[in-house]
Formats: C-alpha cells, sequence, structure tokens
C-alpha cells in the first residue's frame, strides 16, 4: 500500500458521469483496503504519526506546528522513542516540502515506523490526495495510525430525496452519507371532513378536495424544481412519507412529473411530519438506502450472465483470457471479485526483459520459477495483488473496472462458477479458436528463413 499512495493525483481530462462513477468506486476500494493495512499496522512507542489537511488549510501552518512538536519531543525521557518521534516528524516536514500549496482535495501523510509479522522494525511514508475532500484538520502522533476522517470518505457519494407530506404541511430534504438536509418546507391550512354548518354538504365536499388538489399540485411542482436538474433527476431514490393518504395520492397522480415515478424507491408511513417525520423516514427506509450499490451490481452481473447465455461472444471470464483480452483492448467493462486472492509477479529476467505470471496467493511456489537456468543466479522480482495492479492500470487499456462483492446470489455465483473475474467485451472473440491456433503454433513452428547477402556490383552506366 505504500507503494500506490505515495503517487500524488493530478487533473486529467473531462469525463462522463458514468466514468466519473466508477473511478469512485475504484477510489473507495483503495482507501478501504489502506484503512485495513494501516489499522493492522503496529509501532513501538508514539511514533506513528498521522495527519491530515483539509482544502482549505495552510502548509506554513502545519509547518510551524511540526517544528513545535519537534522542540517538544526532546522531552521525551526514552532516547529510542525520542528519536523515533523526531525522526517521524523530520519525515512528515521533508514530504510537505514537496508541495507548494495544497491540493484540490486536501493532504494525507502517514509516517512512522512500523513492526512487521517477522518482529522487525520498518519505516513506513504515505502521501496522497484523497478522491473526496479531506473533512477536518487532524494531528496524532501514537503507537497506532487514526483512521477515522479516512472512513467518512467511504460513506456513499448518493444522494436521495425525501418528500414528507401530510395535512399540516410538506417537507423536502436530501440525504448524501450521514448529512440531512432540509431543502424546501411549507405549512398548509386544509378543511376538515365536516364544517361548521351553513354550508350545504355537496359545496362543502367541492371546495375540500379542490383544496387538496391545489396542496397535491404545489407539491408536485416544488418536487420538479428541487429534483429535477438539466430535464433528469438530480437524485439516485426518492423516498415518500407521510402519515396520511396524501403520499399515495401524489404518486399515482398525474400532476407527478413522470421523470421522478420511476425512482421512487420505496413509501413510509411516519407518526410525524416535519423533520421530526423525516427523520423517522430515514430510519424506516434505511434497508433501501443501503442496497444501491447492491441492486447495481445484481443488474451488471445479470447484464453478464445474459451474454453468457446467448452465447454472443462478447464476454471473457477466468484470469487468463480476460488478461488477454484486455491487452488485446477487447474488454469494455472489467468485472473483478474485490477480494480476489492472486497475486501478479513480474519476474526480472538476465538479458532485461520481463517475466509476468498470475499465482495464487498464499500458495506454495516453485523456487525454480525465481532462478536464471543458465547462470543459476537468483532473479528479482515483484509481487503484488492483481486488483491492486489492475486499480491502478485498467485506464491503460481503454476499459473501465468494476468490484464486486460475493454478498449476493449472482456475486456468488460470478465468484464460484467464473473464478471471480471477466469482462464484457466491444466485440465478438473466439478464444477457443484462439487456442487452437497458439497450440498448432506451439506444435508446428514456422522455420526460421535462412538471411542470405547478395554482392551488388554498380557501373557507371546504371546511373546515366
Amino acid at each position: 500500500y505504500k507503494r500506490q499512495y505515495q503517487r500524488r493525483v493530478h487533473g486529467g481530462m473531462s469525463k462522463t458521469e458514468d466514468s466519473v462513477s466508477n473511478d469512485k468506486e475504484v477510489e473507495r476500494w483503495k482507501i478501504k483496503k489502506l484503512i485495513r493495512n494501516l489499522e493492522a499496522a503496529r509501532g513501538n512507542g508514539t511514533s506513528m504519526i498521522s495527519l491530515m489537511l483539509p482544502p482549505k488549510d495552510q502548509i506554513a501552518r502545519m509547518v510551524k506546528l511540526l517544528n513545535d512538536e519537534h522542540g517538544t519531543a526532546a522531552n521525551i525521557k526514552s532516547h529510542v522513542n525520542r528519536l523515533s518521534v523526531q525522526t517521524a516528524i523530520t519525515s512528515v516536514l521533508q514530504r510537505l516540502k514537496l508541495y507548494n500549496r495544497l491540493p484540490t482535495n486536501g493532504l494525507v501523510i502517514y509516517c512512522g515506523t512500523v513492526v512487521t509479522e517477522d518482529n522487525k522494525e520498518k519505516k513506513v511514508t504515505i502521501d496522497f490526495e484523497p478522491f473526496k475532500p479531506v473533512p477536518r484538520t487532524m494531528y496524532q502522533c501514537d503507537n497506532k495510525f487514526h483512521t477515522e476522517p479516512l472512513s467518512v470518505m467511504l460513506e456513499s457519494d448518493d444522494r436521495f430525496g425525501f418528500i414528507v407530506m401530510d395535512g399540516n404541511g410538506t417537507l423536502f430534504g436530501g440525504l448524501q452519507g450521514s448529512t440531512r438536509e432540509v431543502l424546501h418546507k411549507f405549512t398548509v391550512e386544509l378543511p376538515k371532513k365536516h364544517g361548521r354548518g351553513g354550508q350545504s354538504a355537496l359545496r362543502f365536499a367541492r371546495l375540500r378536495l379542490e383544496k387538496r388538489h391545489n396542496y397535491l399540485r404545489k407539491v408536485a411542482e416544488l418536487a420538479t424544481q428541487l429534483f429535477i436538474t438539466n430535464d433528469r433527476p438530480n437524485v439516485t431514490g426518492l423516498v415518500l412519507a407521510g402519515s396520511a393518504e396524501f403520499k399515495n395520492d401524489l404518486q399515482a397522480s398525474d400532476l407527478f412529473d413522470q421523470r421522478l415515478q420511476p425512482i421512487v424507491m420505496k413509501m413510509v408511513d411516519v407518526a410525524y411530519g416535519g423533520e421530526n417525520g423525516f427523520n423517522q423516514a430515514v430510519e424506516l427506509a434505511a434497508d433501501v438506502l443501503s442496497g444501491v450499490r447492491f441492486i447495481q451490481e445484481k443488474k451488471l452481473i445479470n447484464r453478464y450472465f445474459n451474454e453468457i447465455s446467448l452465447d454472443t461472444n462478447k464476454y471473457v471470464y477466468g484470469i487468463d483470457d480476460t488478461i488477454r483480452a484486455m491487452e488485446m483492448g477487447a474488454v469494455q467493462t472489467l468485472i473483478v471479485f474485490e477480494n480476489l486472492e492472486t497475486s501478479r509477479v513480474t519476474i526480472h529476467l538476465a538479458d532485461g526483459n520481463d517475466k509476468v505470471l498470475l499465482l495464487p496467493e498464499g500458495a506454495a511456489r516453485d523456487p525454480k520459477l525465481f532462478i536464471d537456468a543458465e547462470t543459476g543466479n537468483q532473479l528479482e522480482h515483484d509481487d503484488i495483488n492483481l486488483v491492486e495492479w489492475l486499480a491502478e492500470n485498467y485506464k491503460k487499456f481503454g476499459c473501465s473496472l468494476e468490484l464486486v462483492t460475493n454478498k449476493s446470489h449472482e456475486g456468488n455465483q460470478f465468484v464460484k462458477g467464473f473464478g471471480g473475474i471477466g469482462g464484457l467485451l466491444r466485440y465478438q472473440v473466439d478464444f477457443a479458436q484462439m487456442a487452437i491456433d497458439n497450440k498448432e503454433h506451439e506444435d508446428h513452428p514456422q522455420p526460421e528463413k535462412e538471411e542470405t547477402s547478395k554482392t551488388v556490383e554498380w557501373t557507371d552506366d546504371d546511373f546515366m
């Protein structure tokens, strides 16, 4: 994870909303993996520094704070701990010098000496710009890394709309992650079913229905204004809540915008109106809100299974064929199990070339793989988890990356039946025929043509 997050990310070309969403899911997966690694790390003493700077902070202010901390650390009695803390602070100061100004989303630095599994000390320094703005300033010097603000970044970017309506008024709310926002609210006075007398029953009923109709019209118009932008919904889903039949009447009404109808995820009954009803509606709709990513994952894998059932040859599965198709540029959507236990091993050969092997993680490896057959010398090699490598390099092959889980029935089937890696292709590829052609080429290699040299004599006549 050190190698993965020591790169700083700069702005690039404009992207479509779908590709941006996919990129954020990949970045979210990287943060999740980084958090697991950081939380597992432990050090001796209090020499592990966790530093986070939000976009509006100043590097100069933090440099001054760290210099003060370096001076204060001189009072630590333990020589070993004092030296470790001062070394870590110095490393952070050196890393801050690489930045003239804070990146757009702020800066995160983890630095310290961790104890490895074989009880050896290893210095770790990680600095990166996260894919979302850093929420707050944090400086901690402890015997562990603090990842709480990073966990906040894992919250979904999906935004949901809420309409809470009853006989007293309506509240329009928005929910994104753990942030709730009241977008608009208004009150209304509707006549009851029974009047005080002096009016005919038919006239009273007509006035009552007319006011209810006007109320629904106003709610529908406000819903369009708040939840429609550039002729499309600006929320992932919509929840209708209320204590009476108003929410049902709204959804069934022709006044309700037809662009919002398909994204109504749930209707819930609440005991209150206003903000109390909003809070209650969020709790009652928690199951559908948390399942949005789950549903998207199921749709993607079902689309993949549909290509297989139709035998379109526009699909691929298995590690070898998928990597080959990706290198061909044929893969449009790469689907990978997020916990795929496969390593990508790059062996650096003596002639300067590299040999890439895909091997199961944790399995015993043949030592001969890493020995030069001619000289008997040990060959250097790099070992990285395949999913990490794909997350860093998938854009080079012109495809999008979708990381899936095995929590759904479809996801579990994809992992167990198809090896946890596959893809949807841009065009048809016959891998069976490719395998036959490769085998025939190996069995009957083409003889090498001998180069013949001819001496050509030129005369003056040739230039006339």
